[in-house]
């Protein structure tokens, strides 16, 4: 059975996000604006969606960036990830960030990101003085790739 996720339209242009195949992980959001936005090189804009969403608690949904308009345009979502929690009911709202060197423009109606609805734990933090010992122990970024 497909889990169910209410949703809100905002704004009676708003587009329902979409799955783009039968096996993507992602679903579309939309851009649902009055007038086209133009986001300078280096620069970040509010991009809104019209929709607001009722994720069941315990889940999460993450916005990721499009590979295609990442990489064709240079815009993704400025927080990298953007979370949004169970309990949040405003409008989803992206913020684009222009990577390229070239003013981008966003359309009303255009596929700006892709949403994950994801479960997610909670966790009871314990602090310790000692923690079990590893192969890996300490070693950061880049460590595990050492010959």
């Amino acid at each position: 059975m497909i889990p169910t996720i209410n949703i809100k339209k905002l704004n009676p242009g708003a587009i329902i996000p979409t799955y783009g195949t039968e096996y993507s992980a992602g679903a579309d959001l939309y851009a649902c604006m009055d007038t086209a936005v133009t986001i300078n090189p280096g620069k970040t804009e509010f991009i809104h969606t019209g929709i607001a969403l009722e994720i069941p608690a315990g889940y999460a949904g993450l916005i990721y960036a499009r590979s295609g308009l990442a990489c064709k345009k240079g815009l993704a979502p400025a927080n990298k990830v953007g979370v949004i929690d169970a309990d949040y009911r405003g409008e989803i709202m992206v913020a684009l960030h222009n990577h390229s060197s070239e003013p981008v423009t966003v359309e009303n109606g255009e596929r700006i990101s892709q949403l994950v609805i994801t479960p997610f734990l909670q966790v009871a933090f314990n602090e310790t003085d000692e923690l079990s010992d590893t192969v890996r122990g300490e070693g950061g970024f880049g460590s595990t790739g050492r010959n």
